[in-house]
C-alpha cells in the first residue's frame, strides 16, 4: 500500500467518497470502490463506518458544508443586498465549469434521486434544502427591512426564488433543454420581479 492504514483518516475516507458519489452515483458506489480511490482495504472503510448508508449521507454532509458555509459567507458580506442576493443565487445555480461545482451538482441531482428510498440521505438532502430557504429568507428579509427590497411576504417570496432555482436546475444539469447562461437571466429576472427590483440590479448573465 502506498500509505499506511494507520495514516487514513476518517476525514479522508469521506472525502473520497463524495468523488467517487460526483462520478458514479449513490446507487452505483460501492465501498470497494471507495477503498480503491484510497489505495486501503474495504475492511478499514468499514472500521470507520457501520455502512455504506452511514459512509455515503456522511460524504455528503461534508461536501454540502463546503457550499452552505459558502453561503453564509455570501450573506454576511459587503455589498447590498442586491448584490449578497447575486451572490447567493449564483452559489446555489452552480453553473460554472469548475470542476468542484461540477462536481457538487453531480452529487446534489443524484442525492435528490436517491433520498426517495435512503433515510440517511433523504435527512440530509431535507437539512440542506432547509438551511438554503433559512439563509435566502434571512437575506431576503433584512433587504425588506433596509427598503432596498420590496414584497408582501418575505417567507413566500423566498420560496418561490429558491422552488425557481431547482426546476432551472434540474432543466440545466438534468434535461438539458436550458443553456447555463439562460439559467442566470431567468433566475435573476425571476428575482428580480418578486423582490420589486428592476432588472439592471441584478446584472444579465452571458446567454
Amino acid at each position: 500500500m502506498a500509505r499506511q492504514q494507520a495514516e487514513i483518516r476518517r476525514e479522508e475516507i469521506l472525502r473520497a467518497a463524495a468523488s467517487v458519489v460526483a462520478r458514479k452515483g449513490f446507487a452505483r458506489t460501492r465501498v470497494a470502490d471507495v477503498a480503491a480511490e484510497l489505495g486501503i482495504s474495504a475492511g478499514l472503510v468499514f472500521y470507520h463506518f457501520d455502512s455504506k448508508e452511514r459512509l455515503l449521507s456522511e460524504a455528503f454532509v461534508l461536501a454540502s458544508d463546503r457550499d452552505l458555509d459558502a453561503m453564509d459567507a455570501a450573506i454576511a458580506g459587503p455589498g447590498s443586498h442586491t448584490e449578497r442576493l447575486r451572490d447567493v443565487i449564483r452559489l446555489y445555480q452552480q453553473i460554472s465549469s469548475d470542476p468542484a461545482d461540477i462536481e457538487a451538482w453531480s452529487r446534489n441531482i443524484d442525492a435528490w434521486a436517491e433520498g426517495r428510498y435512503t433515510d440517511e440521505i433523504r435527512e440530509v438532502v431535507r437539512r440542506n434544502d432547509a438551511r438554503w430557504r433559512h439563509g435566502l429568507t434571512k437575506l431576503v428579509t433584512q433587504g425588506v427591512a433596509a427598503g432596498e427590497f420590496v414584497c408582501a411576504d418575505p417567507q413566500e417570496a423566498a420560496l418561490r426564488i429558491f422552488v425557481m432555482l431547482d426546476g432551472l436546475a434540474v432543466a440545466t444539469q438534468v434535461r438539458g433543454t436550458l443553456s447555463r447562461g439562460r439559467a442566470r437571466v431567468w433566475a435573476d429576472e425571476h428575482a428580480a420581479r418578486e423582490l420589486g427590483l428592476t432588472s439592471p440590479l441584478l446584472p444579465p448573465a452571458q446567454r
